[in-house]
């Protein structure tokens, strides 16, 4: 299947407007992260249906408290730095990681080029955290932090799915244990934390489509992509994510971009064209590909 990396692709598009959407609504960002999960994290139970059974592991289920810890990090960050570094950071850091833990847990070591266009792709997310760094005054190193650590949850639970769905797990049901544990984890926190901003007409538009489509879709379709991605790809292909919420950052929010973080917005394009595009190039069988190798 030739899909995987469009649907990676697909999924981070989406992962992208996230940040956007979060700040158009007056709720804190942990009332968001909850709210957000809990709609999403129902509708991707909805959708695995009966299979969601057989995908709770022990892995899955620690994947599942990654997530619901990464939406925590991932709004604190936005809040503090503006859309575009902290989406910039999370998501930049994650190819690192993501890298790292399935080589040390799973002993797939990243191939010369995916390192190669990593380390371009991250030199893009550099440039445009220099071109926009200035203006988030004195909270920068704490959403920096926050950031660093949603980079590490990200990749562990992308890993996490990644060798449930190699095991033979569906892409859906591993999606609906990881976001259903989350729901269950994030709806306590939503309801301490209060639901009165959702009686707002733009409070419950924003937070159906962070729900629906920036959680439920994407991660379906992430799911999916998995099927036929290496992780560590997958990672790297993710980072459309920040180039995608340093648009919308710049068009929709008034975000000033530097003339450098343009540059980096065309060298992180051409980054993940690299990692791609060789791999339908190759003319070999995905699925039997990485499907046998994975323990």
């Amino acid at each position: 299947m030739r899909n995987g990396p469009l649907a990676v692709v697909a999924a981070s598009v989406l992962w992208g407007t996230a940040g956007t959407a979060g700040l158009l609504v007056s709720a804190d960002s942990v009332a968001l992260a909850a709210a957000r999960l809990v709609i999403g994290g129902a509708a991707l139970v909805l959708l695995a249906g009966k299979g969601v059974t057989k995908a709770i592991r022990p892995g899955v289920l620690l994947a599942a408290v990654a997530v619901a810890a990464y939406q925590l990090c991932f709004f604190a960050a936005v809040s503090r730095t503006g859309v575009a570094i902290g989406t910039v950071v999370a998501i930049g850091s994650g190819p690192v990681f993501t890298g790292l833990l399935s080589w040390v847990l799973h002993g797939r070591r990243p191939s010369g080029r995916w390192s190669a266009a990593t380390a371009a792709a991250i030199c893009g997310c550099a440039a445009l955290i220099v071109g926009g760094g200035a203006e988030s005054g004195g909270q920068m190193v704490s959403g920096l932090l926050f950031a660093l650590l949603g980079g590490v949850l990200y990749a562990f639970y992308a890993v996490m799915a990644a060798h449930a769905i190699g095991q033979g797990a569906g892409s859906g049901a591993v999606m609906g244990v990881m976001f259903g544990g989350a729901a269950l984890i994030m709806l306590p926190v939503l309801l301490v934390s209060g639901v009165g901003w959702l009686g707002e007409p733009r409070g419950l538009l924003a937070v159906l489509y962070l729900g629906l489509g920036t959680t439920a879709l994407s991660y379906f379709l992430y799911g999916r992509g998995l099927r036929t991605t290496p992780v560590a790809t997958a990672a790297t292909l993710a980072l459309a994510e920040p180039a995608v919420a340093a648009l919308l950052g710049l068009v929709v929010l008034g975000e000033r971009l530097a003339p450098v973080s343009i540059a980096g917005l065309v060298l992180l394009a051409l980054s993940l064209v690299a990692v791609a595009v060789p791999e339908k190039a190759a003319g070999q069988t995905v699925p039997e590909r990485e499907l046998e190798s994975l323990p």
